[in-house]
């Protein structure tokens, strides 16, 4: 037994290193950024400044780290963190200075995101409204006192209700605002199901009414199905290419005939894979937050469900403190996951990343090397852009300036690789310098000595799609010699 031990433990050793040694190229490397509570940011509620200076520091040490993309919480129970005219700012958010413009949160985090290459997804909890207390304290701006129709009570808390097609519009609403108003690249949903267990949940008399004979959980999940492809087709009509997803619960569908527990189809009536295969989500990261034989089968159900979209586990780190998981069990599952060649992964949530809990943020480091590039949604558009051209370089006291030319107004970013010699592979994560980059320059210290490089540079476009190489450039890192 012993020996069976330890060779499992050397041959995932040899797995972790060559994943290590070799990450991939394109993948996703999320975090969710929780608001709610300020549990990851703000931890200072009064003042702007050291709010700004708080976030700005997750972002720099997100962009450190290889990270690329950010799930911003924008609506938590309720409220948002973002100028609306329907539903009221935040109590997390700290009050502007007489005479100074109010702060919007989001609009801040998308331009400091961007600056960083990392893209930034609006973080939408979908149905809970929070207790009464919270209900109470948001006043005359609180849906359940705008709109009491659409709200309902189970357990002391309070929900927008699934099954009433007002609340469709509602959400909708929220979500146009958002997209029309930001350049978000995403819009992301969180608690988009029914409470747990909720046999009893007050919509029986809607039910009675419009069930027409159905089975009670099939309805459910057809009212959630109902606002998923209602949603996905407005956004799409307003931004074709933000990214809608979702983060279901991590165990899709009971397996092998077991009831497996806790499950998102049978148990919050949450049919996340009929989503991605009817092609209304983008995207999902579903929320994995289990060990062993509740994780790796499950894994594989959701590929089987991707409909060749965007598939990346939402692995639990926060889990090394409540549950005291140690931190090999979230390494195991990062290597799972590029071993399956999904797409990527996602961290819950941002602090307990960055706090380096246990560790993970030293393998993490590990595993992500070199930046990574965002996956192309080619069921969207498989236009391939075109090539930057005329690239250009100076250096002026230490700092390396590259600068290209492109000549479309559309939305675009930019990937720079560096070799040193002109046998180029875009595949080849050791060859990206950084990726995400929104203006035709990019700047970065080097050393002034006689080594020189070839430089590349490729566009995207909105949707990801990565344009051939522009021609190569030959550069020495010297200030006198060109």
């Amino acid at each position: 037994m012993n020996k069976i031990y330890w060779l499992i433990c050397i041959s995932l050793f040899f797995v972790l290193q060559v994943y290590a040694d070799n990450p991939p190229a394109t993948e996703v490397r999320a975090v969710w950024l929780t608001t709610n509570y300020g549990l990851d940011w703000p931890t200072n509620r009064t003042d702007v400044d050291v709010q700004k200076r708080e976030l700005i520091k997750i972002l720099d040490d997100l962009k450190k780290y290889n990270f690329n993309t950010v799930f911003f919480q924008a609506r938590t129970r309720g409220e948002v963190l973002y100028k609306s005219v329907i539903e009221p700012m935040s109590s997390v958010v700290a009050s502007a200075k007489p005479g100074e413009e109010s702060f919007d949160p989001l609009q801040f985090a998308i331009e400091e995101c961007h600056k960083r290459g990392l893209a930034c997804h609006a973080w939408v909890v979908t149905y809970p409204l929070g207790g009464n207390s919270h209900v109470k304290g948001l006043g005359q701006r609180s849906v359940t006192r705008k709109h009491p129709t659409i709200a309902l009570q189970y357990k002391r808390e309070w929900f927008l209700d699934p099954s009433n097609p007002k609340t469709d519009d509602y959400l909708i609403s929220i979500v146009n605002e958002i997209v029309s108003n930001y350049d978000v690249d995403g819009i992301h949903f969180d608690y988009i199901r029914y409470p747990d267990n909720s046999t009893r949940f007050p919509d029986r008399a809607r039910f009675n009414k419009y069930g027409k004979g159905k089975n009670i959980s099939d309805w459910r999940r057809e009212n959630i199905n109902r606002f998923v492809t209602k949603m996905y087709d407005s956004v799409k009509s307003i931004k074709p290419w933000v990214q809608v997803s979702s983060a279901p619960l991590g165990r899709y569908r009971p397996l092998n005939n077991k009831h497996d527990g806790w499950n998102a189809y049978e148990t919050v009536l949450q049919d996340a894979g009929y989503w991605m295969m009817s092609g209304k989500h983008d995207a999902i990261y579903p929320m994995m937050y289990y060990r062993n034989d509740l994780f790796y089968p499950f894994a594989d159900d959701w590929m089987l469900h991707g409909n060749n979209r965007i598939v990346a586990p939402g692995l639990g780190v926060y889990q090394m403190t409540e549950l005291k998981w140690p931190k090999e069990d979230i390494v195991n599952q990062m290597s799972y996951v590029r071993d399956k060649k999904m797409s990527g992964q996602a961290y819950f949530r941002t602090e307990n990343v960055l706090s380096n809990l246990k560790g993970i943020l030293f393998s993490i480091n590990d595993y992500y090397k070199h930046p990574a590039k965002l996956p192309a949604m080619t069921w969207l558009s498989d236009t391939i852009p075109d090539a930057p051209h005329d690239l250009t370089a100076e250096k002026i006291k230490g700092v390396f300036q590259l600068k290209w030319r492109d000549d479309t107004t559309k939305r675009r970013t930019y990937t720079v690789y560096r070799t040193v010699d002109d046998n180029f592979d875009t595949e080849n994560s050791a060859n990206i310098i950084a990726t995400g980059i929104r203006e035709p320059m990019y700047e970065f210290y080097v050393e002034d000595n006689d080594e020189a490089y070839y430089y590349f540079v490729t566009s995207h476009d909105a949707y990801n799609n990565e344009s051939v190489i522009c021609n190569a450039a030959f550069f020495y890192h010297s200030e006198t010699v060109k």
